[in-house]
């Protein structure tokens, strides 16, 4: 939720700035602002809407000069929309001015001391309170009355502050929400993540938790809120540029739908010894024994990593018979769960830093759990925070809707799956079977994506109807639950996935002549049963599109569509199957005049609660 991006160098700062909005824009984009100071002082400049309203505003009122500034894009919590509540917040004394990340909680009871003191608000945010704290503890050093202000506070920030009494200091705090300080020559970029550092620099280091750092054109320091100095852990970004930039594509989602292939030969890439039958993961080896005694296993997730642990539930309960569930990370940290001797916790997610998985797995490890990530962000506070983990490898991901990290978490679910299955029951010829399977999974995804355009044509006759239902059975249900939410993400269409047995229990009520239904039909364990849920739904007048096996004659009688996919063994089909869904919802959001990569009120990494 939210970008910041900041810098202190040597550079005008404006341009720096805006391009770094442009590159965070899909982490909110309610709003925009900048501030920069030069010799006239500071100088704020705020915007609603995207950062191009930003661009314009600039434009209308001149360029901020300065080499120092600090930038921010929204996705709103406290207060409204409105130019009064965009970032950055300043204070009324001291010339202080900050962009926040997060929720401040214990806001109200600061405002209200805050308001005795004689300090007049001007917006609804708990950023501005967080700023006239800052500025009431001020008293010439700017570091000390960040940590001063800090130690107050309760919640989650991503903070970068400055102030006009001291114009060659930055300075950047976390506590929940990610930031990361990218370092130059003569120059330092702060960001909410790497995509906006990686054109200036590819050294940086993340702030930990309760960390501040001060930043001058030619010194860092990294302290606690105590002011305990500590030495921050400098890595090299592995993004590239280029993953980053649009190219030929009309959006990013289309873009990141057709890599797939490629992220996925990159997931796989040396972890697939077929002759052994093994999966090879550096980041397990450490843990294996403990691996194969696990005696239960708790995936959490948020959103679409939600569906990818339902998946990776069937697959190790499959292939590595042991006891496995899922949880809502956000139902899991507030109730009391049981985890004994032998339990593992795997926390999924993209970003990771999703703040409920985050919280989960916190409590999952105080409990003593042993702790996995499947992650896709380098360094992030998850891949920091867990005992072992396996990185996506499928490179970043800037559409809000998510396609390539989701297959590239069943990937990984898959590999770790297989690497415990092979070490507690699975034989090796089995083993090598699957991995020869798992390999080959690529080229049929580039197979599927070569229908495209007949799946543009299928969805142009059923985009005008508001009412979806995705069934599936077995591995594919959460594919289904998978497809309907990225139906509604971004073309805004009501759309329900389930069970496709589940329908008769209630929701079969919604069904009404011409309502589009789709069936993840491939050919499995349950296609018997598959085929008598569609028969239920056509004699009641709803439309089935199927997603089918390739040289499947029989479902086209009774399924007013079919999108084919390749035949894959049941257990690797989800990769498969959710690619003509994939394409099916990016092209109803761009038929019905949707904003595909920035859907309304969504961000793409969710770092408050």
């Amino acid at each position: 939720m939210c970008g910041i991006v900041g810098y202190i160098g040597t550079k005008p700062a404006q341009q720096l700035l805006v391009e770094g909005l442009k590159r965070l824009e899909y982490r909110g984009y309610d709003s925009a602002g900048i501030a920069v100071i030069g010799q006239s002082g500071l100088s704020i400049t705020r915007a609603v809407g995207r950062v191009q309203s930003l661009e314009d505003k600039l434009e209308e009122t001149g360029s901020l000069e300065g080499t120092l500034g600090l930038a921010h894009t929204r996705w709103a919590t406290h207060g409204t929309v409105t130019q009064a509540n965009a970032h950055p917040q300043r204070d009324d004394t001291s010339g202080i001015c900050l962009v926040h990340n997060g929720i401040i909680e214990n806001y109200a009871a600061i405002k209200t001391y805050l308001e005795e003191k004689g300090h007049q608000f001007s917006s609804e945010t708990d950023t501005e309170v967080l700023a006239m704290l800052i500025g009431e503890l001020y008293e010439g050093d700017l570091e000390s009355a960040v940590q001063a202000a800090l130690r107050e506070v309760t919640g989650a920030y991503a903070i970068v502050v400055v102030c006009e009494q001291e114009p060659d200091v930055m300075i950047a705090a976390r506590k929940g929400s990610p930031l990361m300080i990218g370092i130059g020559s003569g120059e330092y970029i702060v960001a909410s993540d790497p995509s906006a550092i990686v054109a200036h620099t590819t050294q940086a280091f993340p702030l930990e938790n309760y960390n501040v750092v001060k930043l001058t054109r030619d010194h860092i320091r990294t302290s606690t809120i105590e002011n305990i100095e500590v030495t921050p852990r400098i890595m090299q970004l592995e993004m590239d540029l280029g993953q980053i930039e649009l190219g030929d594509y009309d959006h990013f989602m289309l873009k990141e739908i057709f890599e797939q292939p490629s992220a996925l030969s990159n997931t796989f890439r040396g972890r697939l010894d077929k002759k052994s039958g093994k999966v090879v993961l550096g980041g397990l080896d450490e843990f294996a024994k403990q691996l194969v005694k696990a005696k239960r296993v708790i995936i959490t997730a948020q959103g679409t990593a939600m569906h990818a642990a339902m998946i990776g539930e069937y697959l190790l309960e499959d292939l590595a018979k042991v006891p496995t569930e899922c949880e809502y990370a956000s139902e899991f940290r507030y109730r009391n769960p049981i985890i004994e001797d032998g339990t593992m916790v795997v926390a999924v997610s993209q970003s990771g830093e999703t703040a409920d998985t985050l919280a989960a797995l916190e409590e999952a490890k105080d409990r003593g759990a042993l702790s996995l990530g499947v992650i896709n962000v380098v360094g992030s506070t998850i891949a920091r925070e867990t005992d072992a983990g396996v990185y996506l490898r499928v490179g970043p991901e800037i559409g809000v809707a998510s396609t390539k990290a989701f297959t590239g978490q069943v990937a990984v679910l898959t590999l770790i799956s297989l690497f415990m299955a092979r070490r507690r029951f699975m034989s090796a010829e089995e083993s090598s079977a699957l991995l020869k399977q798992l390999e080959l999974v690529p080229d049929k995804i580039e197979r599927v994506l070569e229908t495209a355009d007949t799946i543009r044509t299928l969805t142009e006759k059923y985009v005008h109807r508001e009412n979806w239902l995705f069934l599936g059975r077995g591995y594919n249900y959460p594919t289904a639950m998978e497809g309907a939410l990225k139906l509604k993400e971004i073309s805004y269409i009501h759309a329900e996935g389930m069970p496709a047995a589940e329908m008769k229990h209630g929701p079969i009520a919604l069904i009404d002549k011409g309502m589009p239904v789709v069936f993840i039909a491939n050919r499995g364990a349950q296609y018997e049963k598959v085929m008598i849920n569609i028969e239920e739904v056509r004699s009641r007048g709803g439309h089935v599109i199927a997603v089918a096996t390739e040289g499947d004659t029989q479902i086209k009688s009774i399924a007013e569509d079919v999108m084919y996919v390749p035949d894959v063994p049941e257990a690797l089909s989800p990769m498969v199957t959710v690619i003509p869904l994939q394409l099916m919802a990016y092209h109803a959001a761009v038929l019905r005049g949707k904003d595909v990569d920035k859907p309304r009120n969504l961000a793409k990494s969710v770092t408050v609660e």
